[in-house]
C-alpha cells in the first residue's frame, strides 16, 4: 500500500535524522566520562520520546500521555543545559518536529521560534564562534520542518489511499444500482409481455391453432429480446431510442387489445435525454400492461422551450396503472441525469398520467 510505503520511507528518514544527532553526544566522553554518560542518557530518553511522538503523529494521532511526553521530552532536552557547555543544540531539532507535528502549526512555530533565540543567546554566553551558533539556529527550525513535512506527507498518502478506496466502493455501488434499476425497468416489460402472450397462446390453442402459434413465435422474439438485454446490462451497455421503444410499446398493448395513439415531435435529444425517456415509454408500458384493466393509451412528446415533455395516458385503474415505488424512483434518478423530472399521478376517476420532463 502506498501509505504504508510512504510511513516506512518517513520513520527511515527520521531516524537516521536521530542517529545523526546522537552521534554528537558522544563528543561529550571527550570532556570526562562522567559528562559523557549523563549526556548519553538525556539523548536516549529524547530520542525515545522523539520516536513515541512521531510514530504516533504517522499514523495521524498523539500518544496515550500526551501532553505530558511533550513535557519530559522538553526537560530532557533543556536540563542537560546546566552542565558546561550545554547540550540543547544537539537536541533542541529534534524537539521542535515533535511541536510543529503534534501541536496546532501556529503555536508550534512560535514556540520554534522562541527555542532558536535561547539556542542563539546560549551558545553566544558559552562563547561559542558566530558561524557555529548560526549552524545550531539554524539546524532547529529545518529539522523541525523536515519532520513535520515526512508527517503530513505520510497522512496526506492515507488520506488519498482512503479516499481512493471509498470512491472505488462507490463506483462499486453505483454500477450494483445500476443494474438493479436496468434489470428492473428492462426485463420487467419482457417477462410482463412473456407472461401475457403465454396466457393468449394457451386460451387460442383449441380454437385458434394458427393465432396461438403466431403468440407463441412472438413470445419467443421477446424471450430473446430479455436475454439481450440481460447481455447488456451486464456489458453497462443500455443504447435505446424514445422512436423504437415507442414503436414495441405499441405492438405489445395491441396485440393485449390496447387501442393505442402516439404522437411524438421531431425533436432531435441528446443521448441521455433520449434514453430517458424510452425508459420512461418501457416503464410505464410495462405497469399498464401488468396492473391495469386500460383499453386505450396515448404516448405524446411535446416541445415546450427548452425541455421536451413526454406523457403516457391510458384509462386504467388509478391506483395501479403507473410506476410503483421503485420504478418511479428510477425514472426520476434518469430524469434527473438528463436535466429534468418525472411524475406520476391518476388522472380524473378512471385513468394514469405518467409524464417526464428532459432538456431538449
Amino acid at each position: 500500500m502506498v501509505s504504508s510505503s510512504a510511513r516506512r520511507l518517513a520513520s527511515g528518514l527520521i531516524t537516521a535524522v536521530s542517529l545523526a544527532y546522537s552521534v554528537g553526544a558522544l563528543l561529550y566522553f571527550l570532556q570526562s566520562p562522567l559528562l559523557g554518560a549523563v549526556a548519553g542518557i538525556a539523548l536516549v530518553v529524547v530520542v525515545s520520546l522523539h520516536y513515541l511522538h512521531i510514530r504516533a503523529a504517522l499514523r495521524g494521532g498523539r500518544p496515550a500521555l500526551f501532553p505530558l511526553t511533550v513535557v519530559l521530552q522538553v526537560a530532557a532536552t533543556y536540563l542537560p543545559d546546566l552542565l558546561p557547555d550545554g547540550m540543547s543544540g544537539v537536541t533542541a531539532p529534534l524537539l521542535a518536529g515533535t511541536l510543529l507535528v503534534l501541536l496546532p502549526l501556529p503555536w508550534g512555530g512560535a514556540l520554534v521560534g522562541l527555542m532558536m533565540l535561547y539556542e542563539g543567546a546560549a551558545l553566544l554566553s558559552f562563547q561559542f564562534p558566530l558561524i557555529v551558533v548560526f549552524l545550531y539556529v539554524v539546524t532547529v527550525p529545518t529539522t523541525g520542518a523536515m519532520t513535520y513535512a515526512l508527517v503530513r506527507f505520510v497522512r496526506m498518502a492515507a488520506d488519498l489511499e482512503q479516499a481512493r478506496a471509498e470512491l472505488a466502493e462507490a463506483a462499486v455501488l453505483k454500477e450494483r444500482l445500476r443494474i438493479s434499476r436496468d434489470l428492473h425497468d428492462g426485463l420487467g416489460r419482457s417477462l410482463t409481455a412473456i407472461a401475457l402472450k403465454g396466457d393468449l397462446a394457451t386460451r387460442l390453442m383449441e380454437r385458434d391453432p394458427g393465432s396461438a402459434r403466431n403468440e407463441v413465435a412472438e413470445l419467443v422474439r421477446v424471450a430473446r429480446e430479455a436475454a439481450q438485454d440481460v447481455r447488456q446490462v451486464a456489458r453497462g451497455y443500455r443504447a435505446m431510442s424514445l422512436t423504437g421503444e415507442v414503436h414495441r410499446a405499441v405492438a405489445l398493448l395491441e396485440s393485449s387489445g390496447v387501442d393505442v395513439r402516439t404522437h411524438l415531435a421531431e425533436v432531435d435529444l441528446p443521448g441521455p435525454a433520449e434514453e430517458a425517456l424510452a425508459w420512461a415509454v418501457r416503464e410505464g408500458i410495462t405497469n399498464v400492461l401488468r396492473h391495469s384493466r386500460a383499453t386505450t393509451c396515448t404516448i405524446t412528446t411535446s416541445l415546450n422551450g427548452e425541455s421536451l415533455r413526454l406523457e403516457v395516458a391510458n384509462d386504467g385503474a388509478p391506483a395501479s396503472s403507473g410506476p410503483a415505488g421503485g420504478g418511479l424512483t428510477g425514472l426520476a434518478e434518469r430524469a434527473a441525469q438528463a436535466g429534468g423530472s418525472c411524475t406520476a399521478a391518476p388522472t380524473g376517476t378512471s385513468g394514469f398520467l405518467l409524464t417526464m420532463e428532459v432538456a431538449a
